[in-house]
């Protein structure tokens, strides 16, 4: 849906004639390494950091075909800039909603897309699971926030169909590598903060202010939503005194952990309850309310909002259902750090007599998490089978070897290594009986397998629907 070729960007794939390439210079490639390649695809400007080092290749390129060089302070800003002027600033053109945090941005975002849809309204989402313009599917980045020149292409072909809102996904990343630069927002969302990027950031605290961060692009009178839930919310709030809390506190969520998500809202002047048949746990119920916050602040009917929930489909792996043959559940969850395994398996250990948990960690990323996760899981699970979860350039086995540690001596023994993830779920599945449920977790919807630098095919739910 997007063009094949841009006319800014940082990278060479949609460099095509008269282009602009703004050579990045990347935490691992330099994007001045590519510059001789842009040129012969047809970029006819060259951005580079001030002082870039270029190779002789570089220049004689440059030279002979008569390209602009231009040098930037920032080229991250300068693609965010370029890329916003030349699409006449389509973002100025859309309603854009932010939803920012560690856990709960995707299923609030879903939410808000299904509601506003409902509503009467065509929606554009940017979401770690998907992207997507008036519902159907815009391929081409993998990350929570692209890059900004996808970015503001994206934003161009909303304005193009239509659009009146854009629901996305603000990773932390996306805010100190200025791809939202000069994006003001419509409404902003901050679900909680909790251990994760640490390959990333020096500490929680800078983790936290790249969050804190995205909070100065919201239009003068744009709704926040802050979850006061843990400290960093708190401190966020008192940051932003205009600010709603949609922390537990106040909340109104009927049953248990294992009900349907039914919440409670105060709409023109009246508590009204909105049911959502797809969703469980009490965590979804907070992930609810502040979708429903943000569009009683957005002036929505409430029976529509009310009926979009009622039809809303679930999310893919986020506690996705699979009824497996031998009478076991299959869940298959994207919870990839201690905060979401927390949420995922109290949730979970409820609704079953036996509960067994597959589940590894990523290579390349924070190792401080991964004894957490072992010892969450030992607490909720009767049997854990632990596997590979995209070592990349990781030994897989050591990965495991961290997991387990944070397990105790009594708790080791209900744990099982397999580090080929397909028969650690088949084997995990052998182990099941009538009732059970068989928790597949740290994918979710991703369906591919990076080892070293090599990327394949894998989906969980292909396997789990192959199950006899």
């Amino acid at each position: 849906m997007l063009p094949d070729t841009f006319s800014v960007t940082c990278h060479t794939d949609y460099v095509g004639r008269g282009s602009t390439f703004v050579a990045i210079p990347g935490t691992r490639l330099d994007g001045t390494r590519f510059v001789a390649h842009a040129i012969e695809k047809g970029a006819r400007r060259i951005v580079v950091q001030n002082s870039a080092d270029l190779s002789r290749d570089a220049r004689e390129a440059i030279v002979r075909a008569g390209v602009r060089l231009q040098e930037a302070c920032d080229c991250r800003v300068a693609l965010a800039q370029l890329s916003a002027a030349a699409t006449d600033h389509a973002h100025r053109k859309l309603r854009i909603i932010g939803i920012t945090g560690t856990k709960g941005k995707t299923t609030t975002a879903y939410l808000l897309e299904q509601i506003l849809r409902g509503c009467g309204l065509r929606v554009a989402l940017l979401s770690t699971v998907a992207k997507r313009i008036d519902g159907k599917e815009v391929a081409g980045s993998r990350l929570t926030t692209p890059p900004a020149d996808w970015l503001h292409q994206f934003f161009a072909q909303s304005v193009a169909v239509g659009i009146d809102y854009v629901v996305m996904e603000v990773a932390a990343q996306a805010v100190t590598q200025h791809r939202v630069a000069g994006i003001e927002f419509d409404g902003l969302i901050f679900t909680n903060l909790a251990l994760e990027h640490l390959e990333f950031y020096q500490s929680m605290e800078e983790y936290f202010t790249a969050k804190a961060a995205l909070f100065s692009r919201a239009k003068a009178e744009a709704p926040l939503l802050i979850n006061s839930d843990d400290e960093w919310g708190r401190r966020l709030l008192a940051h932003h005194p205009r600010a709603i809390d949609i922390g537990r506190s106040v909340v109104s969520i009927n049953g248990n952990r294992c009900d349907v998500v039914d919440v409670g809202c105060l709409w023109d002047g009246a508590q009204k309850r909105f049911v959502c048949p797809s969703l469980c746990g009490y965590f979804n119920g907070v992930n609810l309310y502040g979708a429903l916050c943000m569009a009683r602040a957005l002036g929505l009917n409430a029976n529509n909002v009310a009926g979009a929930l009622e039809k809303f489909p679930g999310i893919p792996g986020r506690l996705q259902r699979h009824q497996l043959p031998n009478g076991a559940v299959g869940i298959i969850d994207y919870a990839h750090n201690p905060l979401s395994f927390e949420a995922v398996l109290s949730t979970l250990r409820p609704m079953t007599r036996q509960l067994i948990v597959v589940f590894g960690a990523g290579g390349d990323r924070d190792p401080s998490r991964r004894a957490q996760m072992g010892n969450i899981a030992a607490r909720y699970a009767d049997h854990i089978v632990l596997t590979s979860d995209n070592p990349r350039t990781e030994d897989p086995a050591a990965i495991i070897e961290d997991i387990f540690t944070g397990m105790s001596e009594t708790d080791r023994s209900k744990v099982s290594r397999e580090l080929d993830r397909e028969a650690a779920i088949r084997y995990a599945y052998r182990l099941s009986c009538n009732g059970a449920i068989l928790a597949l977790l740290s994918k979710g919807p991703d369906e591919y397998q990076i080892v070293g630098d090599r990327v394949t095919r894998f989906s969980e739910r292909e396997i789990l629907e192959s199950l006899a």
